[in-house]
């Protein structure tokens, strides 16, 4: 494995010393390669980026705060290719995760390797508005997990996310958009893919994940794609709104969170299986500086509980269901400077034996060139069933060539 790295390296480092005494007409943030081939026939966008924080948490024991634990850590370090191969109606993505949290996951499903695979897909418009996505990327979930990390408005996404997403999947999926009238836009996405996360490459269990989206914008597109990146960075002049909803259907699946979280494995070696449905409803409105995104979440299983061979021993794993919203704004000053907070809320259902937990979170930011080269902070206040249970202090560092 190191060596198929060392050789990554040694490719890129080919690549420019041979073009050193050229002057690229690319510029920061824009990608470290931008290159084009004479005859039009394929492209190429190199663009790496990586993201660094400290995190400092004080947990409250019953009667005060105890000490602080700190924490350094390279969060995500990513390198990501895109661009079109023999026409530009057939695009390409191919991202690399790096960083111990991007490739941690190994089990025997992935034959017990690193997941260095974050995205592999193609992207062809054979007809009109209609494409058709092939290989592993994000499913069209709620919007705060289709938003890339690189644009995030706070230093992480919220426990909203974390608990209920449907994140990346191996499969197809089909994309059309359609004018309503004036402005007003409609998309549609619908998805077919194999149901257990990324990289899952042998024995996959279970049956098949269906995922079925919506999204109208009624007073049209957002400038640079804003309503797939948070913070009003373009400071709309006019109103934009986009709201979406999405139906998962993960048919036998056989993880505690569908595409995440542990196999749930019997004392034979024999897999549970139960159906999940998960559903979103999302906005992002953005005018003026001012940014705003609301999320609600919820996750329904036929059996929660894992059992035995025997229908009626359980195994000690339950699907993780529930609900949760999140609610989040932001306004960007004309310095770059930018203010956010988020409030939410995940409510779990009584037989996974989990506490409800609400967290606050206030941040601050500064934009030197936008998302790309960025310092974030945040502070989050979290209750675990309506009792005082931590604050979290984040700082971090992004830069994304």
């Amino acid at each position: 494995m190191k060596l198929r790295i060392t050789l990554l390296a040694l490719v890129i480092c080919a690549f420019y010393s041979t073009n050193a005494q050229e002057i690229s007409d690319t510029s920061f943030g824009k990608g470290l390669i931008n290159f084009v081939a004479k005859d039009s026939s394929f492209s190429i966008k190199f663009a790496p980026r990586f993201q660094v924080r400290s995190i400092s948490s004080w947990d409250y024991d019953g009667n005060q705060y105890g000490s602080p634990e700190h924490n350094f850590i390279v969060r995500r370090a990513r390198l990501k290719f895109d661009g079109f191969a023999y026409s530009p109606k057939l695009k390409y993505k191919i991202e690399l995760g790096l960083s111990n949290r991007d490739i941690s996951g190994a089990n025997e499903f992935n034959r017990e390797t690193p997941r260095y695979i974050l995205d592999a897909v193609i992207m062809w418009n054979f007809y009109g508005n209609w494409e058709l996505w092939a290989g592993q990327t994000k499913l069209p979930g709620n919007v705060e997990r289709v938003v890339s990390s690189a644009n995030m408005q706070l230093v992480d996404r919220s426990l909203l996310n974390s608990r209920f997403n449907i994140d990346r999947d191996l499969g197809i999926q089909i994309r059309h958009k359609t004018k309503l009238g004036g402005d007003f836009l409609l998309r549609e996405k619908l998805s077919l893919s194999q149901g257990e996360g990324r990289n899952v490459t042998e024995g996959n269990e279970g049956g098949l994940q269906y995922t079925a989206r919506l999204e109208f914008l009624p007073f049209g597109t957002f400038k640079s794609k804003g309503d797939y990146s948070q913070s009003d960075l373009k400071r709309e002049e006019k109103p934009k709104l986009m709201m979406g909803f999405t139906y998962n259907y993960n048919q036998n699946a056989v993880r505690e969170r569908g595409f995440a979280g542990d196999y749930m494995i019997r004392t034979d070696g024999s897999i549970y299986e139960t159906d999940q449905t998960t559903v979103f409803a999302d906005a992002m409105f953005k005018y003026n500086g001012f940014s705003f995104m609301g999320e609600y979440a919820k996750r329904t299983a036929d059996d929660e509980v894992a059992t035995e061979i025997d229908g009626t021993t359980p195994t000690g794993d339950i699907v993780l269901t529930g609900n949760a919203l999140n609610l989040q704004a932001g306004y960007l000053f004309k310095n770059n400077y930018e203010i956010a907070a988020r409030f939410t809320t995940v409510n779990y259902e009584a037989i996974t034996n989990r506490r409800p937990q609400d967290q606050y979170t206030l941040g601050v930011n500064k934009f030197i060139v936008g998302h790309k080269l960025k310092v974030q902070s945040d502070i989050s206040y979290t209750t675990l069933d309506g009792n005082q249970d931590n604050i979290t202090f984040r700082l971090g560092f992004d830069i994304h060539f």
